[in-house]
């Protein structure tokens, strides 16, 4: 038996993170987090194995851009989540990732998940 997916949520809206969370462990992942900040993310980074991740653009202000360059430099496919309606909302040599418009359907954080670990 193959172990499930883990999947990391950088969230910092405490109810969007566990709606992301309940959503995850219905599909069959395992999740590691959520991280609310840059720096809660980067411990779970260096501490956990991760498959895939999930990142809100804006965290209270703070911008994901470390997160997405440590992802990156392990090889760990991530999809962005943003509230902005655009591409310039994405960190700067990453506007090329997939992203997911807030609210999104369920399904479309399925099929996201899924097509980072195919």
């Amino acid at each position: 038996m193959s172990a499930r997916a883990r999947v990391l949520i950088v969230e910092d809206e405490a109810l969007v993170a566990f709606a992301l969370e309940e959503t995850l462990a219905d599909f069959g992942y395992d999740v590691v987090g959520p991280a609310p900040s840059v720096r809660a993310a980067m411990k779970l980074i260096a501490s956990d194995r991760i498959d895939a991740a999930i990142l809100d653009v804006n965290l209270g202000g703070e911008t994901i851009d470390p997160v997405a360059r440590a992802l990156a430099a392990a090889n760990i496919p991530f999809v962005f989540t943003t509230g902005y309606v655009n591409a310039s909302a994405l960190p700067q040599g990453f506007k090329d990732r997939p992203a997911l418009n807030k609210p999104y359907h369920p399904e479309a954080l399925r099929d996201a998940v899924a097509r980072l670990l195919a």
